[in-house]
């Protein structure tokens, strides 16, 4: 039991959303890096047109699953697909309550027959961690917290992504030719000067590229190699700003709001994990405000990843999976808006600069509230900023013309629906993942 607990906090606070809504927290950007190297726009520029180095060390927990039990374990709580899972092959991890609430993804690599590393936020690897505990499964766990977070000492593992169209160039100079043919969120063993590593063949924001992921004894060794081999190509690093906006543009939603709190039988796995946590600290806020934590709640469905999705097997939440696609409950879909920049400008000022905002905002049209977003960004090379939203499903066709409600409503004791003077900006519904490329090649060799 962690003490304080996350329970304790919302019997404190008086519900879940009590607890959590913190209108105009700072936006996440990763720790230790520096905010920018050579600003914002040129950074996003880099992975458009030319090639960038993203350093992945720090920000990302680890947790290191191993034993006779892990496949079941993992299996038992996760919806993908688990028949074929290769070692070296990496997913995107996806874990459901019983009622289908996705509780966050991460990403889940095979190292070896019976080892794991789950990799991202921890709210799926506390989830994993205590569901393998309390069911006796023969398994064994090594977390290493990111380096906000670490006690002491250096993170075990480096990740270095090198992505951009001029990638292969690069990477084919850095080890004095090609690396092998590897399938999408596959992963090969390379040697750069007589250190070994994984090449994790991986994109962002619709471009090539690799993820580099080996022990941290190599990390510096390593950068500086991939930086002398970028120098003919312009690399250009990537920092905790820029980082922080891809995801925008690639379709994947950072953190959504994890089910876990408000089901009965969840009481004990929120009076085990502590308060000071991810799930009883990552803040809400934003336009679109709701006294109820349900409202906040998604499937991995209204993610986009029913295509990962498999009933092969049995799991914790298949009922509610199943049933959610057979009569088609699924009301609301992923989709990019796509912000007129005229309007962001009277809104947010003539140069709104970066923008950067986890917030969920009201998405209107003439019938009301249709969405919500979930993460929204400038995006340079667009000329405006981009929000990946939720939004209802008869909304959802390209060049639909809703509007944001930009704002943070004060929470708890003023109506969720008030008129409070926010600025409203016009947006153009456009699909997700707004690059077309990530769209419709990422995966066609996984």
């Amino acid at each position: 039991m962690a003490s304080p607990s996350l329970q304790d906090g919302i019997d404190r606070a008086g519900s879940p959303v009590k607890l959590l809504w913190k209108p105009n927290a700072a936006p996440w950007t990763p720790e230790v890096v520096a905010r920018e190297y050579a600003g914002w726009r040129e950074e996003q520029a880099a992975w458009h047109e030319g090639v960038a180095l993203l350093n992945l060390s720090h920000h990302m927990y680890d947790m290191f699953i191993e034993g006779p039990d892990a496949t079941r374990l993992l299996a038992d709580l996760g919806a993908n697909n688990f028949e074929n899972f290769a070692v070296g092959q990496a997913k995107q991890y996806l874990p459901v309550t019983r009622d289908g609430n996705i509780v966050t993804d991460g990403i889940l690599s095979r190292d070896a027959e019976n080892t794991y590393t789950l990799s991202g936020i921890p709210t799926a690897q506390h989830w994993v961690r205590y569901h393998g505990e309390q069911g006796g499964y023969d398994v064994t766990y090594v977390t290493d917290p990111s380096s906000a977070l670490r006690e002491s000492g250096d993170p075990k593992l480096f990740r270095y992504q090198i992505q951009g169209p001029l990638a292969s160039e690069l990477v084919e100079r850095a080890f004095g030719g090609p690396l092998p043919p590897t399938k999408f969120f596959h992963s090969s063993p390379v040697t750069l000067d007589g250190m070994d590593f994984r090449a994790l063949r991986h994109g962002m924001a619709g471009q090539a590229g690799y993820e580099f992921v080996g022990a941290w004894e190599h990390a510096e060794a390593v950068q500086e190699a991939l930086l002398r081999a970028g120098e003919p190509f312009g690399l250009v690093q990537v920092g905790a700003l820029a980082y922080a906006t891809p995801s925008v543009e690639s379709g994947w939603v950072p953190s959504p709001v994890p089910g876990i709190y408000s089901d009965p039988e969840l009481l004990a796995y929120r009076r085990h994990i502590a308060l000071y946590g991810i799930e009883g600290q990552r803040p809400l806020g934003g336009s679109f405000f709701s006294e109820n934590i349900e409202d906040y709640y998604c499937s991995p469905y209204e993610l986009g990843y029913g295509k990962m999705i498999s009933f092969n097997h049995d799991f914790l939440g298949r009922d509610a999976l199943r049933k959610a696609k057979d009569v088609d409950e699924v009301l609301r879909k992923k989709v990019t808006l796509v912000f007129d920049a005229d309007d962001v400008r009277k809104a947010l000022g003539d140069d709104p600069g970066f923008v950067l905002s986890y917030s969920r905002h009201r998405v209107e049209s003439g019938s009301g509230l249709v969405g919500i977003t979930c993460q929204s960004a400038s995006i340079d090379p667009v000329g405006t900023v981009l929000s990946l939203t939720l939004i209802d499903r008869r909304y959802a066709e390209p060049g639909t013309e809703v509007s944001v409600v930009w704002g943070e409503h004060p929470g708890p004791g003023t109506a969720p629906d008030a008129d409070l003077g926010f600025p409203r900006i016009r947006a153009t519904v456009r699909p997700a993942p707004f690059n077309q490329h990530a769209r419709t090649l990422y995966r066609r060799d996984a």
